[in-house]
């Protein structure tokens, strides 16, 4: 479909933005992982503030000057450690109790973290969202929730959320699906895999010092008629289904979210 409307080409410049300011990379026992923001990590490696067994030094290496967590418990204690430390320096995100896998370059796990600190450590993510139609066309939308710490208040696809080190990415569509819509996989119908969108762009989180670098996967279906969303997790404030104009309108005025917005011009074609 040729004639993308302003706010696609808006969409895409908004997905690829640089960070607010210079970074320095983040290796976890040789590998790069993410990158941290000047000053974040100082006063940690200073009050030696890490679980004895982890080492946290600044280092030029070949001419690179990076931040260097060596691990000889495992990647995954040493991250979690790290974690605990912003999080006590009040540089974490939102506390969730949650892990996500920390991959390598070439996409390959080394280990997991907790989801509060990822954005801060500007580690990258994956996650899942579902684009629902109804069988007349029209499109399923939430509002997120105004508590949330991200975009609250901000219109979304039918469902968006993060993809969790214990899950795959389909057991993360149907575990989403159900939290925040209260739908099960099973009973829609044509779900398919409509493509992934890349992120990466500065991020509100710990202050402002937060980058998000983030793969979304993007599924869509058809909720069968009589079937209507439920919100079982707290976050989500409504559901609504919009015709094609109500959608677009809403889109043109801004009012989803970057990620949304990035993906429904994708489902529209554009």
């Amino acid at each position: 479909m040729s004639g993308a409307p302003s706010w696609v080409a808006a969409a895409r410049a908004q997905a690829q933005r640089p960070p607010r300011a210079a970074r320095l990379p983040l290796l976890v026992a040789g590998q790069a992982v993410g990158s941290v923001e000047p000053g974040v990590l100082d006063e940690i490696a200073a009050q030696c503030s890490l679980d004895e067994r982890v080492q946290l030094l600044k280092e030029e290496r070949s001419g690179l000057v990076a931040w260097h967590l060596g691990a000889p418990g495992g990647a995954t204690q040493a991250l979690n450690a790290l974690a605990q430390a912003l999080r006590v320096q009040g540089r974490c995100g939102p506390w969730r109790n949650e892990q996500l896998a920390v991959c390598d370059a070439r996409g390959e796990r080394i280990g997991t973290i907790e989801r509060g600190a990822v954005r801060p450590l500007g580690l990258a993510t994956q996650a899942v969202h579902l684009v629902g139609l109804a069988p007349d066309g029209r499109m399923w939308v939430q509002q997120r929730a105004f508590d949330k710490p991200n975009n609250p208040g901000q219109w979304d696809t039918l469902m968006g959320g993060m993809v969790s080190a214990a899950d795959s990415l389909p057991e993360a569509l149907a575990r989403e699906t159900w939290e925040e819509a209260g739908l099960r996989v099973a009973l829609l119908q044509g779900v398919a895999h409509g493509g992934h969108v890349d992120f990466a762009q500065p991020s509100d989180e710990a202050d402002g010092c937060g980058y998000m670098v983030e793969r979304i996967d993007w599924f869509h279906a058809t909720v069968p008629a009589g079937m209507e969303p439920a919100n079982q997790d707290g976050e989500v404030a409504c559901f609504e289904l919009l015709a094609r104009d109500a959608l677009l309108e809403r889109l043109a005025r801004g009012a989803f979210t970057p990620e949304a917005s990035l993906i429904l011009a994708a489902a529209l074609g554009w």
